[in-house]
């Protein structure tokens, strides 16, 4: 079955199609999908707010926690991967070996380069026909609480209810080929690094290292009581 089928929509400019496809893995192109992935993240943002403002009564906090569940990577590697859009995805041969057509980052990162193909191809309204059939299910399970875990927004809150200071997430190395690089994020509170997540994406990483600290600081919290 082509991607067409599966996503329920026929590019007019099939070229977009191909761009949205192509890692930056693959040889012999010069362009990938990176830039398509980068439009495709903001679209997205703006469909799911869209969405939340006006199908649900939610509070800022809630509609942001929640957009945030729902556009995460973990999410879209979700919806890339019940798509099998893993098997279209041009690599290069080491990606390939290494198991870039499962590694959630490059799910993704391909699934929010098609959303950007589309709303080229077509505009904001099929688009968002499109965003919201695909990420159906996803945008259920995260409006009762059961998608994705979010450890960047529980670990603010937990902070934010005692301490006003705000925690910063910096890049502290990225190692590995371009196609394929690891990142290594450090996170910042009260002016000191207190732990390190590591990723396939930075968002990755910085959800690790929120992971780490705040089971740090709920562990430290019950010894107390």
């Amino acid at each position: 079955m082509t991607i067409e089928k599966k996503i329920g929509y026929h590019f007019k400019q099939k070229e977009l199609l191909k761009v949205a496809m192509t890692h930056s893995s693959h040889s012999g192109n010069s362009t990938n999908n990176e830039r398509l992935e980068f439009l495709g993240d903001a679209v997205l943002e703006l469909i799911i707010s869209e969405y939340l403002f006006l199908a649900h009564k939610l509070s800022e906090g809630k509609m942001t926690k929640i957009r945030s569940n729902i556009v995460c990577a973990e999410s879209l590697s979700k919806a890339a991967y019940d798509l099998k859009l893993g098997e279209h995805i041009f690599l290069g041969k080491g990606e390939i070996v290494t198991g870039g057509r499962q590694r959630k980052s490059n799910l993704a990162n391909a699934f929010e380069a098609l959303i950007g193909a589309v709303f080229l191809d077509s505009g904001f309204e099929t688009t968002k026909e499109v965003v919201l059939r695909l990420l159906e299910h996803n945008i259920h399970l995260a409006l009762s609480g059961a998608l994705v875990k979010d450890y960047k927004t529980e670990l603010q809150e937990y902070i934010q209810k005692n301490n006003e200071n705000e925690i910063e997430y910096t890049l502290d190395k990225s190692e590995g080929p371009e196609h394929n690089k690891t990142f290594y994020i450090n996170l910042i509170f009260n002016g000191e690094c207190v732990s390190q997540g590591v990723g396939k994406s930075k968002k990755e990483g910085e959800q690790n290292a929120a992971k780490i600290y705040l089971h740090q600081v709920k562990k430290i919290s019950e010894q107390n009581n």
